[in-house]
This record gives structure tokens, C-alpha cells and sequence, in this order.
């Protein structure tokens, strides 16, 4: 029997259904964003792109001889076609700013997992499942590295972004009403939702409700940046509300817990230029848990439920069997986590499925691109002091980063979320990389560059505050 396209492991292995499924309302819809990629100028290519990539459901995929080509690895293919044909034709830069230390971070992580995971399996079947990983994240992030080039272009995408929530969040009203997934009828996702105590877990076009309510939390921080800017408050508007339809109705905690996560820095703004005090206070009430509690500190996750029927306690023992069982995934990951405990196969959380797939340097590169990004956001927004537009901007990005920090402990990504990942880290990137604050011109010297003699005597320069003045030697 075969494994089904809902299991995470399966997917994130690049696995699918033992046959073609596509709709043909998708098939249309493929045509149609490829006509748009070649036809529409560059800095718009990405609004189809991702409203492709998203709103398709994941499952759909053309099988051919044995292989899955998913409906969003051929629009990363055909964005990637595009961006050549481009480079061809124009002297434009190919990634804005150079390849930084983020780049590098997320490439080595990259190959670190792809390698590893071949190692520790050494089947064929896993190569080509690295090899479709690969596609998906070094295409994916180098694809949106190429297209994300200023301001304007991540203001487009959040438009992008805002109508999936809205076109979300309606689906998932439905399931709430309906007990029917609206977008079932395409194939590739439930046909009903899951219900945990009564409560059901809408989903929409995600792989599962974790899926869906995690995009709406870690999207309504960014959807502020569309309400402030003028022309698209009503698109923001929309997806904010939008945005806090998903988180809730998913019904899960961690969408729920993400969301104010993100909201919390929001509230935070009054207080920004004393961050350091916060974090270091933060650090100290966990040593103070650590103390006074019978178990780790992570066994706080235990108690946290915000959507009576969370699984936080199996969180916090999934993150203590990942400490204890260091040894097993640090060279190479491992695969025998399924023998650590009950539940131990569902690896939950980002973080420990980035160190049983990838070993330490997967893992340790994982960890440094949220140091990273943290770091480049914190600098940014001091850069740009005096401007509090550009503040609020790099504050609202500093919310988002961390709402998705937050998300990770209570899931990893197995769908195309993992694509909103990789725009998260390159919008991060393009935003931070030139912060300017205008500032008064520097007044013209009163005469040019000389030679000088070093006697001196006090006197009032030009702009009429105390300076000191030279006498000078053959002066013409």
C-alpha cells in the first residue's frame, strides 16, 4: 500500500501519489501563470509565482516515470527560466547586494541536509529525494533572491500573500460551517477536516491545519507594513483580518501561540532602544525555571494548551529525547528516533527535525541564520534611527522573524510553507541591506585642501561654532 501524500515524512522526502494528479483547473492555472512569467516585466513575475505556488494544493503533480514533478517545482523552473533569459539580455545584477553571509548560511545548511540524509540512508531513493529538496531550496531561495530586489518588490509580495490569506481564510469559514474541505475537489488535501475535542482544525489548501494557521500568524505582522503604506491599506486590511481568521481557525496552539508571539513584539515598540535588558531578563527567568522546576525547562511546552486539545507535553518530550540522544544525530542525523519513545517519528518541530536530518552542521547553520537575520534586523532599525517609517519597517520584520521562531517549536515545514520561509529570509535580507537615514549635507570647506603649518590659534569657523585654524603655506 502506499504511503500516503498526508504523512510529513513522506513529503518532505519528496514522495507523492503513485500516479498523475492534477486538476484540470490547475493544469489551466499553470498555463496561465506560465504565459504571465514571460510576459509581465520582471519585478511582477513573482506575484503569479507565488500565488501559484500557494493556492495550488500540494499533492497535485504530474508523475512521470517514477518521478513527482509538483505543480510549484515547475514554476520555480520556469521562474528560473525567466531569470536567465533576463541575465541574457540585461547587465542588471543577478542577486542584489552579492552573495552575503545569509547566502552562504543557507546554502551550506542546504547541502549539509542534502548530504547527510544521503549518507545516512545510502539508497537511490534518497538521492533523488535530496535532489528534489535541493530544487526546492536552493531554486526556491536563490530563484526569490533574484527577484526581490528593493522595497517595492516585497510590498508586491505581501500583496501576493494577503490574497491567499483571504482566499485561506474563506475556505477554512467553510470547513468551520461545513465540515467540507472547499478545496478538496481538486485533490491533494483532505476532504474533511480533522476534528481533536470537538473542535475542528480547518485547513484550507494546506498539507494540515498546523500549515495554515502557522501562514497567518507569521503573515499579520508583515500585513501591518501594507496597512500603513497608503495605496494598500485595504489590501492590509484585509489580510489582517484574514491573517487572524486562519490563525484561530486552525484551532491548534502553536498557530495560536505564534500569533502572540508576533503581536507581543509589536506592543513591544515603546521599549525598543532597551531590548538588551529584556532579553537578558528573558534568560534569567529561564535559569530561575530551570532551578525551581522538577523537569527541564522545556517541559513549560507541557503546559500550554490554547486550543483544548494541544499536544504540548509530546513537544517537550520530543525536544528532551533530541538533548539526550545527541550522540545518535550529530555526525549524520539519524533515522532511529522512531525507537526514542512514543510518537518520537513526528518530528514536530523544525529544530530537531533539522538536526536528525541534517547532523550538527545542519543544525548549527539552521541556528545562525535566526542569529543572523536577528542580528541584521537589530542593526538595521539603529541605522535608520530619525526615519520612523523605516524604523517601523525593520520593527514590523523583527515581529514577523519572531512569530516564525515561535512556529517552529510546534511544527515543521513539510508543504509549500517552506517557500514563505525562504521570501521570509530574502525579504529580510533585501530590507536591512542599505538602511539610510537622510541627513543635513556637510557645509563645503571654507578652502580647499592644503598644505598646513602646525601653528595654530582659535577662531570661528564658517558654520559659527569654536574650531581650530592653520596658518597656511603657499596658499594661491
Amino acid at each position: 500500500m502506499p504511503q500516503s501524500i498526508y504523512d510529513p515524512g513522506y513529503a518532505a522526502f519528496g514522495g507523492g501519489t503513485t500516479g498523475t494528479l492534477l486538476h484540470p483547473l490547475v493544469l489551466a492555472a499553470l498555463l496561465l501563470i506560465g504565459v504571465l512569467v514571460f510576459a509581465l516585466p520582471r519585478k511582477y513575475i513573482l506575484f503569479p509565482l507565488f500565488l501559484g505556488i500557494l493556492l495550488v494544493p500540494y499533492g497535485q503533480n504530474f508523475y512521470v516515470a517514477g518521478n513527482h514533478l509538483f505543480v510549484y517545482r515547475i514554476l520555480l523552473l520556469l521562474g528560473w527560466i525567466r531569470v536567465l533569459i533576463s541575465v541574457l539580455v540585461s547587465s542588471e545584477e543577478l542577486l542584489p547586494g552579492g552573495f552575503g553571509t545569509l547566502d552562504t548560511l543557507f546554502t551550506v545548511w542546504a547541502f549539509a541536509r542534502a548530504i547527510a540524509t544521503v549518507l545516512l540512508f545510502m539508497q537511490a531513493g534518497a538521492i533523488a529525494g535530496e535532489v528534489a529538496f535541493l530544487w526546492d531550496a536552493i531554486g526556491g531561495y536563490f530563484l526569490f533572491r533574484c527577484l526581490i530586489r528593493n522595497e517595492e518588490d516585497i510590498l508586491r509580495l505581501l500583496k501576493a500573500f494577503a490574497i491567499v490569506a483571504v482566499v485561506a481564510a474563506t475556505g477554512m469559514v467553510y470547513e468551520q460551517v461545513t465540515r467540507q474541505n472547499l478545496f478538496a475537489f481538486l485533490g491533494g488535501v483532505r476532504p474533511a477536516p480533522e476534528i481533536r475535542n470537538g473542535r475542528i482544525r480547518s485547513q484550507g489548501m494546506f498539507a494540515h491545519a498546523l500549515l495554515a494557521g502557522s501562514f497567518g500568524a507569521t503573515m499579520f505582522p508583515l500585513f501591518i507594513a501594507l496597512w500603513v503604506r497608503g495605496k494598500s491599506w485595504f489590501l492590509g486590511t484585509l489580510g489582517l483580518v484574514a491573517a487572524g481568521v486562519m490563525t484561530f481557525a486552525a484551532s491548534t496552539s502553536t498557530p495560536i501561540m505564534t500569533f502572540m508571539g508576533g503581536v507581543l513584539v509589536l506592543f513591544l515598540w515603546p521599549i525598543r532602544k532597551n531590548m538588551r535588558v529584556l532579553r537578558w531578563g528573558i534568560v534569567a527567568v529561564l535559569v530561575g525555571l530551570e532551578i525551581v522546576m522538577k523537569a527541564p525547562v522545556w517541559f513549560v511546552l507541557g503546559h500550554i494548551d490554547l486550543s483544548n486539545g494541544s499536544t504540548g507535553n509530546d513537544r517537550a518530550v520530543l525536544i528532551d529525547n533530541f538533548i539526550r540522544h545527541f550522540g545518535d544525530w550529530w555526525l549524520i542525523g539519524t533515522h532511529d528516533n522512531v525507537n526514542w519513545g512514543y510518537d518520537m517519528w513526528d518530528q514536530c518541530n523544525q529544530f530537531v527535525l533539522e538536526g536528525e536530518s541534517g547532523g550538527l552542521i545542519g543544525f548549527a547553520c539552521f541556528v545562525a541564520i535566526f542569529t543572523v537575520c536577528f542580528r541584521k534586523i537589530g542593526l538595521a532599525r539603529k541605522a535608520v534611527e530619525g526615519d520612523p517609517k523605516k524604523e517601523w519597517l525593520m520593527w514590523i520584520f523583527g515581529a514577523a522573524f519572531f512569530a516564525q521562531f515561535m512556529a517552529y517549536f510546534g511544527i515543521d515545514y513539510f508543504d509549500t510553507m517552506k517557500f514563505v520561509w525562504y521570501a521570509l529570509l530574502v525579504m529580510i535580507t533585501v530590507v536591512t541591506m542599505t538602511p539610510t537615514v537622510a541627513t543635513a549635507p556637510v557645509p563645503e570647506p571654507a578652502v580647499p585642501p592644503m598644505r598646513l603649518q602646525g601653528m595654530r590659534q582659535p577662531a570661528m569657523a564658517r558654520s559659527g561654532g569654536p574650531t581650530t585654524v592653520y596658518s597656511l603655506k603657499g596658499s594661491r
